[in-house]
């Protein structure tokens, strides 16, 4: 069983050109659209998050269902659901406006224990930025990696929800020691400062960097460095590709019994090239439709 914690939300995505575009609205979050990934890749998921008891949260819901979530741990709350409003660059690229004062995925509460059966724990995007749920998530990360669970980060910067960006990277080297992979973008990284030596050295056994269509790098505690191009696809917009690049990292892992430091030291080049290429197969999928759609087994091929 893989655990994706955080939060799901309702992206609100223009149909058209200017600020007045009628908005569609589609289920995200990238927490969210990661299980709806590990649900479609076939990896057993279930959800670990707090949802409203609103027509959203249902829909939100339903949609992990369909992907084959356990959701049977999903904490419910008469409090709204999260909007994101979406802005699509001709490049396909999004950026986000964000309603969130007073919804019900920002009052989660961490669990007594985690579904028996547990491998890996998934966090990252808006929920560890927003108390008071920030800090269960928080807790909910160190205390996965004083059991022996692997833990990968995706902190997926959404910098207009953070009023105070020192003090959020200062809370973020301070989660480094409880990582087994940090995933994040380029874009991320500048954001958060460091080198992906840095943060190895601070507890991750891995760093994968994603570059848009250039492709992924992954840094090993080693001192590997492998990379792989992006794969060529028409972009019909990026919303979902970082998630679904957690998830075919986390699924890859999985098929190869490596979710742990020692199957990741273990993987070597090949290994590591292998899974990269499977992940930039997945995203490019997810690029070439509309809004957070990711790629069922069938369609993305072997690990």
């Amino acid at each position: 069983m893989i655990v994706v914690a955080g939060e799901a939300l309702i992206d609100l995505v223009p149909q058209g050109a200017g600020a007045l575009a009628d908005l569609k609205p589609a289920l995200g979050g990238g927490p969210y659209n990661t299980a709806v990934a590990l649900g479609r890749l076939g990896s057993p998921t279930a959800f670990c998050s707090r949802t409203s008891d609103d027509a959203f949260g249902e829909a939100l819901l339903e949609g992990l269902r369909k992907a084959g979530v356990d959701v049977s741990g999903v904490q419910r709350g008469s409090e709204p659901t999260t909007l994101a409003v979406a802005t699509v660059g001709t490049d396909g690229s999004a950026a986000y406006s964000f309603y969130v004062d007073g919804t019900a995925d920002r009052l989660f509460t961490a669990p007594a224990a985690l579904p028996a059966g547990t491998r890996a724990v998934s966090f990252g995007t808006c929920s560890l930025v927003l108390e008071p749920g920030a800090s269960a998530y928080e807790g909910l990360l160190r205390a996965a990696a004083v059991a022996g669970v692997f833990t990968a980060l995706d902190p997926n910067i959404r910098a207009g929800l953070i009023p105070d960006a020192d003090a959020y990277r200062a809370r973020f080297r301070g989660w480094l020691p409880s990582v087994s992979l940090l995933k994040l973008s380029e874009e991320d990284a500048r954001w958060l400062g460091g080198t992906p030596r840095e943060w190895l050295a601070a507890g991750p056994a891995a760093v994968v960097i994603t570059h848009g269509g250039d492709g992924l790098t992954v840094h090993t505690r080693d001192g590997g460095e492998h990379s792989v191009p992006g794969e060529k696809v028409t972009v019909v917009d990026t919303i979902g590709a970082g998630d679904t690049v957690n998830a075919a990292l986390l699924h890859g892992l999985a098929v190869r019994d490596a979710l742990s430091p020692q199957g990741l030291a273990g993987l070597g080049a090949a290994g590591w090239t292998a899974l990269l290429r499977f992940a930039a197969r997945a995203a490019a999928i997810t690029c070439s439709r509309a809004g957070a759609e990711p790629p069922y087994a069938s369609e993305v091929g072997e690990v």
